[in-house]
């Protein structure tokens, strides 16, 4: 069982830790345990709770009456909400249920709610995106086990390479050849799998070598079939600067200076420090952006 602290709590939910106070005190709507040095902690049930408590909170749901719904009745106004509700927050929110549940068929409702409602592109972009984000976050805070966070990832994977199988395979003038890898010891792959599916939808050809890719193995690729660009990401906190720079002068070096672009947050906290060739990507709207301009 995992152990959140108020903290936590407040950076999951959105809603502050004092206006968390105020409900445990006025309300009892969770109960945290406390440490012998008098600290706070909530258990994963207590974060669901939360998480439920804040989307019909700001779906206009008073806290008092909130306060005197037993937990099924809570349970239910939220799945009528996560899977009808328009509202892009209470969808993200709708999700991290999912995910705390282990509940495929909710996380399959929220997510066709999207798609039918703005597209599967922008609904990756608007619900999907923010919500890896965030389960990044609560990955790195400790507050998701790896079941969880392989649990949803697998899911959402899933859908994007059927939306990438069902795209038409043809070159249009134009065009580039994408070469879409992971470097050594990067397993987050949703970033660039998403990408893919960007670029193959533009019109341009892609190359998938998927997660944690031999830098051997990129050479041969490259000197094997004509690519124009290179996409990567460095996700993975053990990854240091100079070993970022390292392994782009080193590609550089073996692939003649092809255009890269990176993504990932170590990548942007360095981006001043690339040649020009390199281009630091860090959200889907840019992508779709440097899409746009090699039309142009």
């Amino acid at each position: 069982m995992s152990a959140y602290s108020i903290k936590d709590l407040e950076r999951l939910s959105g809603i502050k830790a004092h206006t968390i106070r105020i409900w445990e005190k006025r309300y009892k709507l969770i109960e945290p345990k406390r440490t012998t040095s008098n600290i706070r902690t909530y258990c994963d049930s207590e974060l669901k709770k939360l998480l439920n408590i804040s989307i019909l909170y700001r779906n206009g749901f008073k806290i008092s009456k909130l306060s005197a719904l037993t937990d099924k009745e809570i349970a239910d106004k939220i799945n009528q909400i996560v899977i009808h509700d328009t509202d892009m927050q209470s969808q993200i929110e709708g999700l991290t249920i999912a995910m705390t549940e282990f509940d495929e068929i909710k996380f399959e409702r929220i997510l066709a709610r999207a798609i039918i409602q703005y597209g599967f592109e922008d609904a990756v972009i608007r619900i999907i995106y923010p919500f890896i984000v965030k389960v990044g976050l609560m990955w790195q805070t400790s507050c998701i086990n790896p079941a969880r966070e392989h649990f949803i990832t697998n899911l959402i994977r899933q859908k994007v390479y059927v939306a990438i199988d069902g795209l038409l395979s043809e070159e249009q003038k134009g065009s580039k050849r994408f070469l879409f890898f992971l470097p050594e010891g990067e397993f987050h792959e949703l970033g660039i799998l998403f990408f893919a599916y960007m670029a193959k939808k533009r019109g341009h050809q892609i190359v998938y070598l998927g997660q944690s890719v031999p830098l051997t193995d990129i050479i041969d690729t490259v000197n094997s079939k004509p690519i124009d660009i290179l996409v990567t990401a460095f996700v993975s906190s053990v990854n240091s600067i100079s070993d970022i720079i390292e392994f782009t002068d080193i590609l550089a070096e073996k692939t003649g200076n092809l255009p890269l672009y990176i993504a990932g947050a170590h990548a942007a906290s360095i981006d001043n420090k690339f040649p020009v060739h390199v281009k630091v990507i860090t959200s889907p709207t840019q992508f779709a952006d440097e899409l746009a301009n090699l039309h142009n």
